[in-house]
Protein backbone atom coordinates (compact mmCIF):
# COMPACT_ATOMS: atom_id res chain seq x y z
CA UNK A 1 0.00 0.00 0.00
CA UNK A 2 1.06 3.50 -1.17
CA UNK A 3 1.22 5.83 1.72
CA UNK A 4 1.05 9.75 1.87
CA UNK A 5 4.27 9.57 2.78
CA UNK A 6 5.81 8.10 0.12
CA UNK A 7 3.74 9.42 -2.22
CA UNK A 8 4.88 13.19 -0.95
CA UNK A 9 8.64 11.55 -0.73
CA UNK A 10 8.56 10.51 -5.06
CA UNK A 11 6.44 14.03 -5.74
CA UNK A 12 9.48 15.61 -4.15
CA UNK A 13 12.02 13.72 -5.41
CA UNK A 14 10.40 14.36 -9.26
CA UNK A 15 10.95 17.91 -8.57
CA UNK A 16 14.21 17.64 -7.26
CA UNK A 17 15.17 15.82 -10.78
CA UNK A 18 13.14 17.29 -13.22
CA UNK A 19 15.86 19.72 -15.33
CA UNK A 20 18.46 19.24 -12.84
CA UNK A 21 21.33 19.81 -15.29
CA UNK A 22 20.22 23.49 -15.14
CA UNK A 23 19.56 23.40 -11.34
CA UNK A 24 23.63 22.15 -11.01
CA UNK A 25 24.38 25.52 -12.78
CA UNK A 26 22.09 28.04 -10.84
CA UNK A 27 23.11 28.99 -7.64
CA UNK A 28 20.31 28.55 -5.45
CA UNK A 29 18.20 32.01 -4.53
CA UNK A 30 18.77 34.03 -1.05
CA UNK A 31 21.84 31.29 -0.17
CA UNK A 32 25.20 33.07 0.54
CA UNK A 33 28.16 30.57 1.54
CA UNK A 34 30.10 31.57 4.47
CA UNK A 35 33.40 33.23 2.27
CA UNK A 36 30.84 35.21 0.73
CA UNK A 37 30.65 36.86 3.54
CA UNK A 38 34.16 38.12 4.29
CA UNK A 39 34.56 41.17 2.43
CA UNK A 40 34.42 44.83 4.48
CA UNK A 41 30.49 45.80 2.96
CA UNK A 42 29.00 42.31 4.49
CA UNK A 43 31.14 41.95 7.57
CA UNK A 44 29.91 45.57 8.10
CA UNK A 45 26.46 44.14 8.31
CA UNK A 46 27.57 41.31 10.37
CA UNK A 47 28.21 43.55 13.29
CA UNK A 48 24.98 45.41 12.51
CA UNK A 49 23.07 41.86 12.62
CA UNK A 50 25.17 41.65 16.15
CA UNK A 51 24.02 44.69 17.14
CA UNK A 52 20.27 43.60 16.11
CA UNK A 53 20.34 40.83 18.83
CA UNK A 54 20.11 43.56 21.60
CA UNK A 55 16.71 43.74 20.85
CA UNK A 56 15.96 40.20 19.47
CA UNK A 57 13.84 39.20 22.54
CA UNK A 58 10.62 37.95 23.16
CA UNK A 59 7.78 39.08 25.32
CA UNK A 60 8.51 35.33 26.74
CA UNK A 61 11.53 35.80 27.40
CA UNK A 62 12.28 39.44 27.92
CA UNK A 63 15.90 40.24 28.35
CA UNK A 64 16.25 43.82 26.74
CA UNK A 65 15.03 45.72 30.10
CA UNK A 66 15.22 42.07 32.25
CA UNK A 67 11.60 43.03 33.94
CA UNK A 68 10.59 39.40 34.53
CA UNK A 69 14.02 38.51 36.43
CA UNK A 70 14.54 41.83 37.65
CA UNK A 71 11.83 43.83 38.33
CA UNK A 72 9.02 40.78 39.45
CA UNK A 73 11.71 39.10 41.42
CA UNK A 74 13.02 42.01 43.16
CA UNK A 75 9.54 42.93 44.03
CA UNK A 76 8.91 46.43 42.35
CA UNK A 77 6.10 44.62 40.36
CA UNK A 78 4.03 41.62 40.23
CA UNK A 79 3.92 39.41 37.58
CA UNK A 80 -0.01 40.25 35.94
CA UNK A 81 -1.72 39.43 33.28
CA UNK A 82 -4.78 37.02 33.71
CA UNK A 83 -3.78 35.41 36.88
CA UNK A 84 -1.28 33.12 37.83
CA UNK A 85 -1.72 30.27 35.01
CA UNK A 86 -1.31 32.89 32.51
CA UNK A 87 2.16 32.47 31.08
CA UNK A 88 2.87 30.47 34.64
CA UNK A 89 6.54 30.15 33.83
CA UNK A 90 6.30 33.87 34.82
CA UNK A 91 4.67 33.18 38.34
CA UNK A 92 7.33 30.42 39.14
CA UNK A 93 9.72 33.08 39.15
CA UNK A 94 7.78 35.78 41.28
CA UNK A 95 7.18 32.79 44.09
CA UNK A 96 10.89 31.18 43.77
CA UNK A 97 9.63 28.12 45.58
CA UNK A 98 7.59 27.24 42.87
CA UNK A 99 10.11 27.63 40.05
CA UNK A 100 11.48 24.71 38.72
CA UNK A 101 14.77 23.37 36.71
CA UNK A 102 12.63 22.65 33.64
CA UNK A 103 11.06 25.88 33.04
CA UNK A 104 10.68 26.43 28.85
CA UNK A 105 11.60 30.20 29.88
CA UNK A 106 14.32 29.98 31.30
CA UNK A 107 15.82 27.75 28.65
CA UNK A 108 14.75 30.54 26.50
CA UNK A 109 16.28 33.21 27.58
CA UNK A 110 19.46 31.32 27.56
CA UNK A 111 19.15 30.33 24.33
CA UNK A 112 18.37 33.53 22.88
CA UNK A 113 21.19 35.66 24.63
CA UNK A 114 23.80 32.57 23.29
CA UNK A 115 22.82 33.24 19.93
CA UNK A 116 23.37 36.65 20.41
CA UNK A 117 27.23 35.51 21.57
CA UNK A 118 27.21 33.62 18.50
CA UNK A 119 26.57 36.79 16.26
CA UNK A 120 29.44 38.47 17.77
CA UNK A 121 31.75 35.57 17.70
CA UNK A 122 31.11 35.00 14.00
CA UNK A 123 31.50 38.60 13.45
CA UNK A 124 34.80 39.06 15.46
CA UNK A 125 36.36 35.93 13.39
CA UNK A 126 35.71 37.47 10.21
CA UNK A 127 36.27 41.09 11.48
CA UNK A 128 39.93 40.15 12.44
CA UNK A 129 40.74 38.06 9.07
CA UNK A 130 40.64 41.44 7.39
CA UNK A 131 43.67 44.10 6.64
CA UNK A 132 43.24 47.54 8.61
CA UNK A 133 43.56 48.47 4.87
CA UNK A 134 40.62 46.91 3.47
CA UNK A 135 38.60 47.67 6.46
CA UNK A 136 39.36 50.90 8.26
CA UNK A 137 36.92 50.84 10.81
CA UNK A 138 38.81 47.21 11.62
CA UNK A 139 39.53 48.20 15.50
CA UNK A 140 36.44 50.09 16.19
CA UNK A 141 34.36 47.13 15.08
CA UNK A 142 36.27 45.08 16.92
CA UNK A 143 35.46 46.97 20.26
CA UNK A 144 32.04 47.22 19.49
CA UNK A 145 31.71 43.65 19.33
CA UNK A 146 33.65 43.14 22.38
CA UNK A 147 31.02 45.59 23.97
CA UNK A 148 28.15 43.37 23.10
CA UNK A 149 29.87 40.37 23.70
CA UNK A 150 30.17 41.62 26.96
CA UNK A 151 26.89 42.75 27.64
CA UNK A 152 25.08 38.98 27.02
CA UNK A 153 27.71 37.64 29.01
CA UNK A 154 26.60 40.25 32.16
CA UNK A 155 22.90 39.03 31.75
CA UNK A 156 24.04 35.39 31.57
CA UNK A 157 26.12 35.90 34.50
CA UNK A 158 23.60 38.03 36.59
CA UNK A 159 20.81 35.50 35.63
CA UNK A 160 22.42 32.26 35.89
CA UNK A 161 26.20 32.38 37.73
CA UNK A 162 27.87 30.07 35.80
CA UNK A 163 27.81 29.32 32.50
CA UNK A 164 29.67 28.04 29.37
CA UNK A 165 32.45 30.80 28.21
CA UNK A 166 32.73 30.89 24.27
CA UNK A 167 34.67 33.01 22.37
CA UNK A 168 35.44 33.75 18.89
CA UNK A 169 38.76 31.75 19.71
CA UNK A 170 37.62 28.50 20.41
CA UNK A 171 36.15 26.05 17.12
CA UNK A 172 32.72 25.23 17.04
CA UNK A 173 33.71 21.29 17.22
CA UNK A 174 34.81 22.25 20.86
CA UNK A 175 32.22 23.74 22.17
CA UNK A 176 30.74 20.23 23.64
CA UNK A 177 33.39 20.09 25.95
CA UNK A 178 33.23 23.46 27.44
CA UNK A 179 31.54 23.31 30.90
CA UNK A 180 29.38 26.00 32.67
CA UNK A 181 32.20 25.08 35.72
CA UNK A 182 35.51 25.80 33.95
CA UNK A 183 35.40 29.40 35.13
CA UNK A 184 35.34 30.35 38.70
CA UNK A 185 32.86 33.24 39.59
CA UNK A 186 35.99 35.41 39.94
CA UNK A 187 37.45 34.57 36.49
CA UNK A 188 34.09 34.08 34.45
CA UNK A 189 33.56 38.25 35.87
CA UNK A 190 37.46 38.79 34.42
CA UNK A 191 36.60 37.37 30.87
CA UNK A 192 33.76 39.97 30.88
CA UNK A 193 36.03 42.65 32.50
CA UNK A 194 37.97 41.70 29.65
CA UNK A 195 35.65 42.14 26.91
CA UNK A 196 34.70 46.33 28.14
CA UNK A 197 38.36 46.46 28.60
CA UNK A 198 39.29 45.82 25.00
CA UNK A 199 36.31 47.42 23.98
CA UNK A 200 37.20 50.62 25.76
CA UNK A 201 41.18 50.73 24.28
CA UNK A 202 40.05 50.35 20.72
CA UNK A 203 36.34 52.14 20.33
CA UNK A 204 36.81 55.78 19.06
CA UNK A 205 35.27 58.83 21.51
CA UNK A 206 32.89 59.60 19.66
CA UNK A 207 30.57 57.36 16.99
CA UNK A 208 28.07 59.34 14.03
CA UNK A 209 25.87 56.51 14.75
CA UNK A 210 24.09 57.04 18.22
CA UNK A 211 23.06 53.29 18.49
CA UNK A 212 27.12 52.38 18.02
CA UNK A 213 29.05 51.96 21.03
CA UNK A 214 32.08 54.51 22.14
CA UNK A 215 34.72 54.84 24.55
CA UNK A 216 32.82 56.17 27.37
CA UNK A 217 29.90 53.65 26.87
CA UNK A 218 32.43 50.87 27.11
CA UNK A 219 33.93 52.72 30.50
CA UNK A 220 30.95 53.02 32.21
CA UNK A 221 29.77 49.37 31.29
CA UNK A 222 33.47 48.39 32.73
CA UNK A 223 32.38 50.12 35.72
CA UNK A 224 29.40 48.52 35.85
CA UNK A 225 30.75 44.72 36.07
CA UNK A 226 33.71 45.78 38.41
CA UNK A 227 31.29 46.98 41.23
CA UNK A 228 29.13 43.36 40.85
CA UNK A 229 32.88 41.16 40.65
CA UNK A 230 33.96 43.85 43.77
CA UNK A 231 30.79 41.89 45.90
CA UNK A 232 33.00 38.60 46.09
CA UNK A 233 30.29 35.57 47.06
CA UNK A 234 31.20 32.11 48.22
CA UNK A 235 29.99 28.85 46.44
CA UNK A 236 26.30 28.97 48.35
CA UNK A 237 26.51 32.96 46.94
CA UNK A 238 26.40 34.68 50.09
CA UNK A 239 28.72 38.01 49.99
CA UNK A 240 31.75 37.41 51.99
CA UNK A 241 34.01 40.24 51.56
CA UNK A 242 33.78 43.65 49.30
CA UNK A 243 37.04 44.36 46.97
CA UNK A 244 38.16 47.97 47.81
CA UNK A 245 40.80 48.02 44.89
CA UNK A 246 37.83 47.12 42.43
CA UNK A 247 35.99 49.83 44.36
CA UNK A 248 38.67 52.20 43.89
CA UNK A 249 38.75 51.69 40.26
CA UNK A 250 34.77 51.82 39.85
CA UNK A 251 35.06 55.50 41.52
CA UNK A 252 38.12 56.23 38.96
CA UNK A 253 36.06 55.12 35.83
CA UNK A 254 32.75 56.88 36.83
CA UNK A 255 34.60 60.04 36.80
CA UNK A 256 35.96 59.42 33.40
CA UNK A 257 32.53 58.94 32.08
CA UNK A 258 31.16 62.08 34.51
CA UNK A 259 34.76 64.53 33.19
CA UNK A 260 33.91 63.32 29.60
CA UNK A 261 31.56 66.05 29.31
CA UNK A 262 29.49 63.52 27.23
CA UNK A 263 26.29 63.07 29.49
CA UNK A 264 24.33 64.56 31.98
CA UNK A 265 21.37 64.16 33.49
CA UNK A 266 18.07 65.00 31.37
CA UNK A 267 16.19 68.08 32.35
CA UNK A 268 13.04 66.09 33.53
CA UNK A 269 12.90 62.36 34.90
CA UNK A 270 9.95 61.50 31.92
CA UNK A 271 12.28 62.28 29.25
CA UNK A 272 14.54 58.97 29.43
CA UNK A 273 11.07 57.47 28.79
CA UNK A 274 9.84 59.67 25.63
CA UNK A 275 10.22 58.90 22.04
CA UNK A 276 10.44 62.75 21.56
CA UNK A 277 13.59 62.81 23.77
CA UNK A 278 15.46 59.83 23.03
CA UNK A 279 18.93 59.32 22.24
CA UNK A 280 19.33 62.54 24.98
CA UNK A 281 21.96 63.92 27.37
CA UNK A 282 21.56 60.97 29.70
CA UNK A 283 21.84 57.96 27.33
CA UNK A 284 25.29 56.44 27.41
CA UNK A 285 24.32 53.08 26.16
CA UNK A 286 20.82 52.07 24.30
CA UNK A 287 18.68 49.42 22.25
CA UNK A 288 17.96 51.54 19.15
CA UNK A 289 14.09 50.29 18.00
CA UNK A 290 12.69 51.36 14.48
CA UNK A 291 9.56 51.35 12.49
CA UNK A 292 8.76 52.38 9.26
CA UNK A 293 12.29 51.07 8.08
CA UNK A 294 11.72 49.26 4.85
CA UNK A 295 10.23 45.46 6.81
CA UNK A 296 7.63 44.17 7.15
CA UNK A 297 6.36 45.77 10.95
CA UNK A 298 9.85 47.44 11.71
CA UNK A 299 12.39 46.91 14.50
CA UNK A 300 9.83 46.74 17.16
CA UNK A 301 10.44 46.22 21.14
CA UNK A 302 8.59 42.83 21.28
CA UNK A 303 10.31 42.51 25.04
CA UNK A 304 7.72 44.65 26.75
CA UNK A 305 4.61 44.06 24.40
CA UNK A 306 2.75 42.02 27.07
CA UNK A 307 3.20 45.54 29.27
CA UNK A 308 0.48 47.47 27.40
CA UNK A 309 -3.00 48.05 29.34
CA UNK A 310 -6.94 46.27 29.12
CA UNK A 311 -8.59 49.42 27.54
CA UNK A 312 -9.44 49.86 23.61
CA UNK A 313 -6.92 51.52 22.38
CA UNK A 314 -4.05 48.80 23.16
CA UNK A 315 -6.59 45.88 24.45
CA UNK A 316 -3.18 43.84 25.77
CA UNK A 317 -1.88 42.36 27.65
CA UNK A 318 -1.90 43.81 31.29
CA UNK A 319 1.47 42.29 32.80
CA UNK A 320 4.32 44.07 35.04
CA UNK A 321 2.02 45.40 37.42
CA UNK A 322 2.90 48.09 40.27
CA UNK A 323 3.46 46.08 43.81
CA UNK A 324 1.97 47.82 46.78
CA UNK A 325 5.31 47.84 48.13
CA UNK A 326 6.74 49.66 45.43
CA UNK A 327 3.72 51.86 45.50
CA UNK A 328 4.25 52.80 48.94
CA UNK A 329 8.08 53.33 48.60
CA UNK A 330 7.69 56.39 47.10
CA UNK A 331 5.89 57.82 50.33
CA UNK A 332 7.97 60.83 51.98
CA UNK A 333 8.36 62.36 55.01
CA UNK A 334 7.51 66.12 56.20
CA UNK A 335 10.96 66.54 55.40
CA UNK A 336 10.41 64.92 51.87
CA UNK A 337 12.88 61.95 52.67
CA UNK A 338 12.05 58.49 52.24
CA UNK A 339 10.09 56.72 54.95
CA UNK A 340 13.04 54.08 55.29
CA UNK A 341 11.21 52.11 58.01
CA UNK A 342 7.30 53.20 58.08
CA UNK A 343 6.96 53.03 54.11
CA UNK A 344 4.81 50.01 54.16
CA UNK A 345 1.95 51.55 56.78
CA UNK A 346 -0.91 52.65 55.47
CA UNK A 347 -0.95 51.23 52.21
CA UNK A 348 -1.98 54.24 49.27
CA UNK A 349 -1.96 51.53 46.98
CA UNK A 350 -5.40 50.51 48.44
CA UNK A 351 -6.31 53.61 49.87
CA UNK A 352 -5.71 55.20 46.61
CA UNK A 353 -4.89 58.75 48.62
CA UNK A 354 -2.51 60.33 47.19
CA UNK A 355 -2.78 63.63 48.30
CA UNK A 356 -2.80 62.59 52.48
CA UNK A 357 1.31 61.54 52.38
CA UNK A 358 3.60 63.26 50.17
CA UNK A 359 5.27 61.64 47.21
CA UNK A 360 8.38 61.55 45.46
CA UNK A 361 7.75 62.57 41.63
CA UNK A 362 9.20 59.51 40.45
CA UNK A 363 5.89 57.38 41.83
CA UNK A 364 4.00 59.26 38.92
CA UNK A 365 7.01 58.35 36.03
CA UNK A 366 6.61 54.68 37.11
CA UNK A 367 3.15 53.72 38.05
CA UNK A 368 -0.05 54.16 36.35
CA UNK A 369 -2.93 54.35 38.45
CA UNK A 370 -6.68 54.97 38.63
CA UNK A 371 -8.07 58.90 38.10
CA UNK A 372 -4.04 60.25 37.15
CA UNK A 373 -3.01 61.01 33.84
CA UNK A 374 -1.85 57.87 32.01
CA UNK A 375 1.82 58.66 30.68
CA UNK A 376 1.13 62.28 30.62
CA UNK A 377 -1.55 62.02 28.43
CA UNK A 378 -3.98 64.91 30.03
CA UNK A 379 -7.02 64.18 28.91
CA UNK A 380 -6.35 59.81 29.23
CA UNK A 381 -6.77 59.22 32.28
CA UNK A 382 -6.16 55.44 33.78
CA UNK A 383 -9.23 53.45 34.75
CA UNK A 384 -10.15 50.66 36.78
CA UNK A 385 -11.37 49.11 33.90
CA UNK A 386 -7.98 49.14 31.99
CA UNK A 387 -6.55 46.40 34.57
CA UNK A 388 -6.98 42.56 33.42
CA UNK A 389 -6.89 41.31 36.66
CA UNK A 390 -7.46 44.03 39.45
CA UNK A 391 -8.74 41.07 42.11
CA UNK A 392 -5.60 39.26 41.77
CA UNK A 393 -2.60 42.10 40.96
CA UNK A 394 -4.83 45.29 41.71
CA UNK A 395 -5.95 48.21 39.14
CA UNK A 396 -1.68 49.95 38.26
CA UNK A 397 0.35 49.34 35.51
CA UNK A 398 4.17 50.10 34.95
CA UNK A 399 4.20 53.40 32.18
CA UNK A 400 8.43 53.38 31.70
CA UNK A 401 8.23 51.15 29.12
CA UNK A 402 5.09 52.05 27.04
CA UNK A 403 3.83 54.93 25.18
CA UNK A 404 0.78 56.91 24.28
CA UNK A 405 -1.80 55.10 21.52
CA UNK A 406 -1.17 58.35 19.61
CA UNK A 407 2.64 58.11 20.00
CA UNK A 408 4.65 58.11 16.16
CA UNK A 409 6.30 54.89 17.53
CA UNK A 410 3.62 53.33 18.61
CA UNK A 411 2.59 49.86 16.63
CA UNK A 412 -0.04 47.26 16.98
CA UNK A 413 1.31 43.34 16.33
CA UNK A 414 -1.96 42.21 17.39
CA UNK A 415 -3.19 40.54 19.38
CA UNK A 416 -0.26 42.99 21.42
CA UNK A 417 1.23 46.14 21.17
CA UNK A 418 4.93 47.55 20.35
CA UNK A 419 6.79 50.90 19.90
CA UNK A 420 9.77 51.72 18.37
CA UNK A 421 11.08 53.75 21.73
CA UNK A 422 14.59 53.57 22.77
CA UNK A 423 15.38 51.63 25.50
CA UNK A 424 18.34 52.77 27.94
CA UNK A 425 20.82 49.72 29.33
CA UNK A 426 22.80 52.80 30.88
CA UNK A 427 21.96 56.14 31.90
CA UNK A 428 23.70 58.63 33.52
CA UNK A 429 22.20 58.78 36.68
CA UNK A 430 23.25 55.03 36.80
CA UNK A 431 26.61 56.03 36.61
CA UNK A 432 26.61 58.75 39.67
CA UNK A 433 25.24 56.29 41.51
CA UNK A 434 27.36 53.27 41.01
CA UNK A 435 29.88 56.17 42.15
CA UNK A 436 28.23 56.94 45.25
CA UNK A 437 28.23 52.95 45.93
CA UNK A 438 31.51 52.78 45.64
CA UNK A 439 32.89 56.08 47.83
CA UNK A 440 30.30 54.78 50.38
CA UNK A 441 31.48 51.16 50.55
CA UNK A 442 35.24 52.73 50.90
CA UNK A 443 34.34 55.32 53.39
CA UNK A 444 33.98 58.13 51.92
CA UNK A 445 30.47 58.89 52.28
CA UNK A 446 30.57 62.71 52.73
CA UNK A 447 31.69 62.33 48.55
CA UNK A 448 28.54 60.32 48.07
CA UNK A 449 25.99 62.96 48.87
CA UNK A 450 26.22 65.25 46.25
CA UNK A 451 25.72 62.51 43.57
CA UNK A 452 22.80 61.20 45.48
CA UNK A 453 21.46 65.01 46.17
CA UNK A 454 22.32 65.35 42.31
CA UNK A 455 19.58 62.66 41.45
CA UNK A 456 17.10 63.74 44.12
CA UNK A 457 17.32 67.82 42.79
CA UNK A 458 16.39 66.51 39.08
CA UNK A 459 13.72 64.31 40.58
CA UNK A 460 12.43 67.72 42.51
CA UNK A 461 11.81 69.74 39.04
CA UNK A 462 10.41 66.64 37.19
CA UNK A 463 6.82 67.81 37.89
CA UNK A 464 6.09 70.02 34.47
CA UNK A 465 4.68 66.76 33.01
CA UNK A 466 3.00 65.66 35.85
CA UNK A 467 0.20 68.39 36.31
CA UNK A 468 -3.48 67.36 35.84
CA UNK A 469 -5.74 68.46 33.16
CA UNK A 470 -7.25 70.77 35.78
CA UNK A 471 -4.00 72.31 36.42
CA UNK A 472 -3.26 70.77 39.75
CA UNK A 473 -0.31 68.05 40.83
CA UNK A 474 -1.49 64.22 39.72
CA UNK A 475 -0.06 63.60 43.43
CA UNK A 476 1.14 65.52 46.55
CA UNK A 477 4.88 66.33 45.70
CA UNK A 478 7.21 66.53 48.52
CA UNK A 479 11.06 65.71 47.74
CA UNK A 480 14.21 67.26 49.57
CA UNK A 481 17.75 66.38 49.59
CA UNK A 482 19.99 64.72 51.98
CA UNK A 483 21.41 67.50 55.05
CA UNK A 484 25.34 66.49 55.92
CA UNK A 485 25.23 66.04 59.29
CA UNK A 486 25.98 63.79 62.42
CA UNK A 487 23.03 61.24 61.19
CA UNK A 488 25.29 61.08 57.25
CA UNK A 489 26.83 57.36 58.47
CA UNK A 490 28.16 55.24 56.12
CA UNK A 491 24.75 52.79 57.36
CA UNK A 492 22.95 55.69 56.58
CA UNK A 493 24.56 56.47 53.39
CA UNK A 494 24.43 52.80 52.08
CA UNK A 495 20.53 52.84 53.61
CA UNK A 496 19.82 56.47 51.41
CA UNK A 497 21.85 55.42 48.46
CA UNK A 498 20.09 52.00 47.77
CA UNK A 499 16.55 53.35 48.19
CA UNK A 500 17.22 56.40 45.83
CA UNK A 501 18.59 52.93 43.01
CA UNK A 502 14.70 51.40 43.54
CA UNK A 503 13.12 54.58 43.10
CA UNK A 504 15.42 56.05 40.52
CA UNK A 505 15.16 52.65 38.24
CA UNK A 506 12.30 51.01 39.76
CA UNK A 507 10.47 48.72 36.67
CA UNK A 508 13.70 48.73 34.49
CA UNK A 509 14.50 45.15 35.50
CA UNK A 510 17.73 45.38 37.86
CA UNK A 511 16.27 45.90 41.65
CA UNK A 512 16.69 41.82 41.97
CA UNK A 513 20.05 42.08 40.87
CA UNK A 514 21.62 45.02 43.03
CA UNK A 515 19.70 42.69 45.92
CA UNK A 516 21.68 40.08 45.63
CA UNK A 517 25.27 41.75 44.70
CA UNK A 518 24.34 43.54 48.22
CA UNK A 519 24.07 40.17 49.58
CA UNK A 520 20.33 41.09 51.51
CA UNK A 521 18.16 39.49 48.48
CA UNK A 522 16.76 36.90 50.75
CA UNK A 523 16.19 38.96 54.12
CA UNK A 524 14.28 41.71 51.46
CA UNK A 525 12.46 39.23 49.85
CA UNK A 526 11.57 36.98 52.92
CA UNK A 527 10.43 40.68 54.19
CA UNK A 528 8.41 42.06 51.14
CA UNK A 529 6.52 38.53 51.19
CA UNK A 530 5.71 38.68 54.91
CA UNK A 531 3.63 41.99 54.13
CA UNK A 532 2.98 41.68 50.25
CA UNK A 533 0.88 38.30 51.07
CA UNK A 534 -1.60 39.79 53.40
CA UNK A 535 -2.14 42.06 49.73
CA UNK A 536 -2.07 40.19 47.26
CA UNK A 537 -3.02 36.17 47.32
CA UNK A 538 -0.97 35.38 44.42
CA UNK A 539 2.20 35.24 46.63
CA UNK A 540 0.53 33.04 48.95
CA UNK A 541 3.36 30.06 48.25
CA UNK A 542 6.23 32.72 47.99
CA UNK A 543 9.66 31.97 49.32
CA UNK A 544 12.80 33.03 48.99
CA UNK A 545 15.65 30.21 49.35
CA UNK A 546 19.41 31.60 50.42
CA UNK A 547 21.73 30.05 48.73
CA UNK A 548 19.80 29.26 45.63
CA UNK A 549 17.05 31.41 44.41
CA UNK A 550 19.84 34.35 44.08
CA UNK A 551 20.50 32.78 40.42
CA UNK A 552 18.24 30.51 37.78
CA UNK A 553 18.76 26.84 37.87
CA UNK A 554 20.83 25.98 34.56
CA UNK A 555 18.49 24.89 32.44
CA UNK A 556 17.20 21.30 32.05
CA UNK A 557 17.62 20.96 28.54
CA UNK A 558 20.77 22.61 28.41
CA UNK A 559 22.44 20.19 30.69
CA UNK A 560 20.82 17.26 29.02
CA UNK A 561 22.01 18.98 25.31
CA UNK A 562 25.55 19.04 27.28
CA UNK A 563 25.15 15.15 27.96
CA UNK A 564 25.51 15.99 31.62
CA UNK A 565 28.72 18.04 31.26
CA UNK A 566 27.11 21.07 32.72
CA UNK A 567 26.57 21.33 36.44
CA UNK A 568 23.56 22.79 38.53
CA UNK A 569 23.69 25.61 40.42
CA UNK A 570 23.46 25.27 43.73
CA UNK A 571 20.71 24.24 45.83
CA UNK A 572 19.21 23.13 42.69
Amino acid sequence: MITKKLIYTLTLLMVLFTGCDDALVEPAQGVISGDDLNTPENVDKMVVAAYSALGNDHYTSPFSSMWAYGSIRGGDMYKGGDGPGDLSEFHLFETFSLNRVDNALIDQVWFRLYVGISRTNDALRRVSALSDAEYPEKAARIGELNFLRGHFYFLLKILFKYVPYIDETIAKTDYPTISNDKLSNDELWSKIEADFRNAAEKLPDNQSDKGRANKISAKAYLAKTLLYKAYEQNETNAVVTINKALLTEVNALCDEVINSGKYNLSADFADNFLTATENGPESVFAIQYSKNDGTPLGRLDYGHALNYTMNQEYGCCGFHVPSHDLINSFKTSADGLPLFQTYATNDVAASLDFQTSSFDPRLDHTVARPNAPFKYGKSYVFQKSWARAPAVYGAFASIKEVVLPTDPSFQKVPPFMSSAKNWQIIRFSDVLLWKAEALIELGRQDEALPLINRIRARAATSTGLLISADGKPTANFKIKPYVKSSDWTQNYARMAMRWERRLEFAGEGYHFFDLVRWGVAAQTINAYFQIEKTRATHLGDARFTAGRDEYLPIPLNQINFSSGLYKQNVGW
